[in-house]
Order: structure tokens, then C-alpha cells, then sequence
């Protein structure tokens, strides 16, 4: 054995490029399973394959065998009332957000309770309404129902439109119930990865925004319409404040003083919950003191709401509508997503805390499961509410029995007291919904930390929430998710320095006057260079384009001129390109676990762009299959060859150094080489080395 010497140890091997190193070492090809070979596995039966898909499908089995009834029982019942009377509070007030009677709200805060105890995996969270999905359910019911439609608003006129309203709601949950369980099924459970944090709190936080603002005609008790398109919110506004001189005062003084008091308790509660046994049910004394108050002062308004409740109870399961589930497929999808984002953030968090393991496909399957059976019973998309679940947590939640237990509370007011609240104020149940959005709307503080940690998520940040507020939910999340991935390139840009499609366009356009001058004689070839004869002509960027902006983005190409201009010496008057001080870059690919259709067309093409400026770009650390993979993929050409991949960092540093001729070039020593490393935490992103002459 050979015994190192000191703390060091010397390797002394070849240069390996990725085909060198084939070529030299026979590749052990691993048998890959066909499409055929995974369909064959997965329908296969064996005694242990039913019993693990029986666990991993209904995860109550595994862990309910083990639950420990004399040291959890007594608080998982504490939690579960707590959280029940949230829920129930909270499920009258969200339903406001999606345009239906309060009622409905109730059943999406005890469908997708019993489904979430039988599949899911997080032990602390608390199924069930959500404000941005209720307000994306919402968004969708007043598109397809508008306010105008209700007519001359009789008593049987506006039932109707509600009716319709409750099976828009319905539909669009069993849509994005669908999508959740088919995304699950396949495996798809990664997506999440492409929504950040920076990103999903800038949408929540404007989602909070819209909440807001959709409240505030509850509040005035105005008659303000929907306005689901992009900027809905200025014109929500302004419809508000030009009725502003109708409102109802006696509302907005109930509101103002049920949100002050709802505030500052909930502030006590935060501060003061290591000495509390339990947080203080605000919501349900305020509720309970609110209806009291509306029994004795305003009778018309407890008939109106009355009717809703006294006729509450469980109705036969419906199927969707075709024709409204054809126009809101888009929705459906983005409801899912951001569901299931949200949901599983705040599960990630607690699974943590309480070190146990999360599965994100069955998470999606769970709340799939959850949205269809919810949407069949009328009511609307359910996820996790932090403030809920936060509740169930905090005071002594140990299993998803909590859960059980807060839904046993909601089926009590649903089917035996829920006439109690019959006489309770829509502008109470609005700032009852206001009071739990302080959460979401503390996350403005996050902008000035992100600025001072990351100003790239700062500014994702930043661009999703004004795209969310400006653009509505739907449109600006797409928005938001497209940006996040334009970082990606944008950042592998703004490190190296320069816009390499800018310079290639910019030494086109110069070859294009360079050609004009030396036809016209305005430019003579000498062993010195191009010596300008005439006075230079400064011409626009649009007059050389000559409409053919396609060809600035093709390889520059010298052949038909006399001599091979050098971009980095002095260029002839009147013609300027940015310098570029790079002459190679590697991309660490260690960390890239896979590339999409998508990430390979972006990869393509940016490397082309570094190509076509005698920029040298390596990829190095890439994984096994990645190589085979681009081939298979027609992702080489002329221009982006397999030769460009390094089995690692130093292969290729070492061969640019070689390929440079260090040794023989006194103005390229080794020490004077810089090198940069640029880490980045965002899922895909590439890391970048840059390899520059000293100036």
C-alpha cells in the first residue's frame, strides 16, 4: 500500500473529453427499461407489490396501526375543535370570495377533510378553503355568471343565478380535482420545483390584494359587478368609489370594529402564545356576538341569509358540466397548481419540523381525490389556509385525527345549529375573511430582505406580484412562471458581461457597412489594416438592416472580404461592436439532474449565440445519460459538436490552457488567467465558469 505523502496526493492522467474518454475505456451500457417494461411492472401482482401500493396509496394505514391513543388522543381533540371552529368560520367567509351563499362554504370544509385523512401524508395541515383559490374559483364564476345577469334581482331571479353560480364553483373543482389526480398518477409531483418561493409569495401576497379589494363592496354594501380581465382591480376601484356616497354606514362601522378587534387579538395571540394554553377563538366570539346583535337590529337582512341556512343539508352528488368544464380548462390547471403549491409548501414545513417523510405524488393524488369529491357535493377548491392550519398545529395537533375531529364540528353546524347564524352580516363573514390575510400581507417585508440576499429573486418577487395584481390571478401567474425561467437565461448572460445576440448582431451590421465602404472605395486594405479614405458616414441600425434582421443572427462570415477583420483591435471610423474580453466558458453541469424539451432548445440556442462569436463553450460534470440523451435529441449540428463535453472542471480548464498554448504565449500565463465561479440555488440552473484575457 502506498502511503500519501503529507496531506497530498498526485494523479497524473490524460486530458478526457467526454468522446476521448469513451474511446479509450469500453462503456458498460446499463439496460435502460423500455415504456413496455414499465407498464409491464406497473400492472404486474405479486403479495408485496399489493401491500406496498396499499401503503403508499392509503398512507392511514400505516400510520394509524401505530397511533399512540393515551399520549395523543386528548390533543388531537383539543386541536381538532380549535381548528373546527376555525374552519367553520372560515368556509362561510371564503365562500363570499367565489360569489356563492356562504353555506357552501361549509362543504368544502368537510368533503376534502375526510379524503385528506385516508390519502394524504402531512400529519399537521388542515384541508379545506383557501383564500386565493377561493378567489380564483371566483375569477371564474363571475365570468361565466356575471353580476349582469341577474336581472331585475327578484327573490327567484337571484336564486337561479346563484344555483348556476354553485355548479360553475362545482365544476371548475372537479376540473382541477382531476388535474391533481392525473398529475399524481403520472408522477408529476416535481413540478412544484418550478414555482420558488420568492414566486409563490408574490402571488399570494397579491392574491391577498385581490381579497382585499373584493371585500370592500361587502363592507360598503354597494352593488359592485365582477371584473375578471386584466386590470379588474382599477376597475373594481373605481366602481367602488363612485358609489361611494351610497354606503351603507351602519355596515362599514360593524366591519371596521370586527376587523380592529380581530387584529389586535390575533396579534396577542401571536405574541403571547408560549403563555396561552390555547389561542383565543376570536372569530367564533365575534361571530357568535355578531349574530346576536343582527337578531335584535336588522331583521330583513336575517331573513335573506336564513333562507340559506335553515334549507342547509346534504344533497345527492352531481356530475360536472361539460359545457362550463370546455370553458374554463385553463383555469382548472392553474387552480391545481397553485393548490397544490401552496399546500404542499406549508406541509414541507411542518414534515420538517417534526421529521417525518412527505410524498409530493401522493399529496397530489390526496387532494385530488379531494377536489372531486368536493366538487360533486357543490362545494368549491380546497387547499390548506397557513392560519388554519397554523391552529391545528399550535395547539397540540398530532395525526390528521385533528382533522377528523374538525370536520365531525363543521357536520354539527351543518346539520343541527347552523341556523344560528342565520342572522350574521356579509359585511361581518367579509372581515372575518380580511382578518386572516395578515399573514400573506406581511410578506411585503420579504422585498427588502430578498433585495438584500438575492436581488434576482427580489425582483421575481416583485414582477409576479404586480403581474398578479395588474393581470389577474391566472394570466399573471403564467406571466410570473415565464419570467422565472427567462432568469435562468438572462443571469447566464449578465454573468459573462454582455448579450451575446446584442455583439453577434452589432459585428454583422458592421461587416454590412464594412462591405458598403469598401465597394464604394471608402475604405482601402493596407498591411496595417483598413485605413478609411473618406469622411465616415454614420447610417442608422434600420437603414443597414435593410428589413433582413434574420440574417444579424447567423454567423458572421468573412470569406468574401479581403481581409479578416480582428474585432478586438481599432475598427474604422463610424464603425463600433462592444468588445468581448472571453475567449472560452465552461458550464458546470454536475447539478443538472435532467433537461426538458424546453431547457434543450433554450441550452441550444444560447450556446449557438457564444458559438457564432468564436467563444469556445465546454460543458463539463454532465451526467451519464445526458449525453445520449442531446444525441437522440438531434441537439448537435456544426456548430455544437459532443466535443465540447469534459468529464470535469479541470479536464476542460486544462485543455483550453493547452489549446491556448500557455507555454509558449508570454501574454497568457497561467497565473494570470481569472477565473469565476457563480453559485446559484435556483432547480435547473446552470453554473458558470468564464475564462478571460488579461487585459
Amino acid at each position: 500500500m502506498v502511503e500519501p505523502v503529507g496531506n497530498h496526493y498526485v494523479i497524473a492522467r490524460p486530458v478526457y473529453s467526454e468522446n476521448a474518454f469513451n474511446e479509450e475505456h469500453e462503456k458498460l451500457h446499463r439496460y435502460h427499461k423500455t415504456f413496455w417494461d414499465h407498464l409491464k411492472h406497473y400492472f404486474s401482482c405479486s403479495p408485496q407489490r399489493v401491500k406496498k401500493i396499499a401503503l403508499n396509496l392509503f398512507p392511514v394505514i400505516s400510520w394509524l396501526p401505530a397511533y399512540r391513543f393515551r399520549e395523543w388522543v386528548l390533543s388531537d381533540i383539543v386541536s381538532g375543535i380549535n381548528t373546527g371552529l376555525v374552519a367553520v368560520l372560515q368556509g362561510l367567509a371564503f365562500a363570499l370570495l367565489v360569489n356563492v351563499p356562504p353555506s357552501y362554504g361549509l362543504y368544502a370544509a368537510f368533503f376534502p377533510v375526510l379524503v385528506y385523512f385516508i390519502f394524504g401524508t402531512s400529519r399537521h395541515i388542515s384541508v379545506g378553503p383557501f383564500p386565493v383559490l377561493s378567489l380564483m374559483v371566483g375569477g371564474v364564476v363571475t365570468r361565466l355568471v356575471p353580476d349582469d345577469s341577474i336581472g331585475n334581482g327578484n327573490s327567484t331571479n337571484i336564486s337561479a343565478i346563484n344555483d348556476e353560480r354553485v355548479m360553475v364553483a362545482a365544476s371548475v373543482t372537479f376540473l382541477s380535482g382531476i388535474v391533481q389526480l392525473l398529475l399524481g398518477i403520472f408522477r408529476f409531483g416535481f413540478i412544484v420545483i418550478y414555482l420558488s418561493q420568492s414566486l409563490i409569495s408574490g402571488f399570494t401576497t397579491a392574491a391577498a390584494i385581490h381579497v382585499l379589494v373584493s371585500q370592500l363592496k361587502f363592507m360598503f354594501q354597494l352593488p359592485v359587478p365582477g371584473f375578471n380581465k386584466p386590470f379588474g382591480i382599477i376597475y373594481t376601484l373605481e366602481s367602488i368609489f363612485s358609489q361611494i356616497t351610497e354606503t351603507n354606514v351602519a355596515d362599514l362601522v360593524t366591519s371596521l370594529v370586527v376587523l380592529l378587534i380581530v387584529f389586535v387579538v390575533k396579534e396577542m395571540n401571536d405574541r403571547y402564545k408560549e403563555k396561552l394554553p390555547t389561542p383565543i377563538p376570536i372569530e367564533l366570539l365575534v361571530t357568535v356576538l355578531a349574530a346576536l346583535v343582527s337578531h335584535f337590529v336588522n331583521f330583513e337582512e336575517k331573513f335573506n341569509v336564513a333562507v340559506s341556512f335553515l334549507s342547509l343539508r346534504f344533497q345527492t352528488p352531481v356530475a360536472p358540466d361539460v359545457g362550463i368544464l370546455q370553458n374554463c380548462i385553463g383555469d382548472g390547471i392553474s387552480i391545481a397548481i397553485v393548490g397544490f403549491a401552496v399546500a404542499f409548501s406549508v406541509a414541507k414545513v411542518y414534515s420538517i419540523k417534526h421529521d417525518y417523510p412527505l410524498d409530493g405524488n401522493q399529496e397530489l393524488i390526496a387532494f385530488g381525490l379531494g377536489n372531486i369529491v368536493g366538487g360533486s357535493f357543490k362545494g368549491f377548491a380546497s387547499s390548506t389556509a397557513l392560519s388554519r392550519s397554523g391552529v391545528q398545529e399550535s395547539t397540540g395537533g398530532k395525526t390528521q385525527i385533528a382533522g377528523i375531529i374538525s370536520s365531525v364540528i363543521v357536520l354539527v353546524v351543518i346539520l343541527a345549529i347552523g341556523f344560528l347564524l342565520a342572522p350574521l352580516q356579509k359585511s361581518v363573514l367579509a372581515s372575518l375573511a380580511l382578518g386572516n390575510l395578515k399573514g400573506m400581507l406581511m410578506q411585503f417585508k420579504e422585498v427588502g430582505i430578498l433585495w438584500r440576499k438575492d436581488k434576482y429573486d427580489c425582483v421575481i418577487w416583485v414582477v409576479t406580484f404586480l403581474s398578479a395584481v395588474f393581470l389577474g390571478l391566472d394570466i399573471g401567474l403564467a406571466t410570473a412562471v415565464a419570467f422565472q425561467l427567462l432568469t435562468v437565461v438572462i443571469l447566464l448572460v449578465l454573468q459573462v458581461g454582455f448579450n451575446p445576440l446584442r455583439v453577434l448582431r452589432k459585428r454583422n451590421k458592421a461587416l454590412r457597412k464594412i462591405r458598403k465602404m469598401l465597394k464604394k472605395g471608402e475604405l482601402r486594405v493596407t498591411p496595417k489594416g483598413l485605413v478609411c479614405m473618406a469622411n465616415p458616414m454614420y447610417e442608422s441600425d434600420e437603414e443597414l438592416d435593410n428589413n433582413k434582421i434574420e440574417e444579424l443572427d447567423q454567423p458572421t462570415i468573412m470569406t468574401d472580404l479581403p481581409i479578416r477583420i480582428n474585432w478586438s483591435t481599432d475598427l474604422p471610423p463610424g464603425i463600433t461592436v462592444p468588445q468581448v474580453n472571453i475567449h472560452s466558458i465552461i458550464l458546470d453541469f454536475s447539478s443538472v439532474s435532467f433537461l426538458d424539451f424546453s431547457a434543450m432548445t433554450v441550452l441550444r440556442k444560447t450556446l449557438k449565440e457564444f458559438v457564432r462569436l468564436n467563444i469556445d463553450v465546454y460543458i463539463a460534470g454532465a451526467h451519464g445519460g445526458l449525453l445520449d440523451k442531446l444525441e437522440r435529441s438531434a441537439f448537435f449540428d456544426e456548430e455544437i459538436k459532443p466535443s465540447m463535453f469534459f468529464l470535469t472542471i479541470h479536464d476542460a480548464v486544462l485543455h483550453i490552457l493547452l489549446k491556448k498554448d500557455i507555454a509558449s504565449s508570454p501574454k497568457l500565463k497561467l497565473s494570470e488567467v481569472t477565473l469565476h465561479v457563480f453559485k446559484c440555488k435556483r432547480p435547473r440552473m446552470l453554473l458558470t465558469w468564464k475564462l478571460s484575457n488579461p487585459a
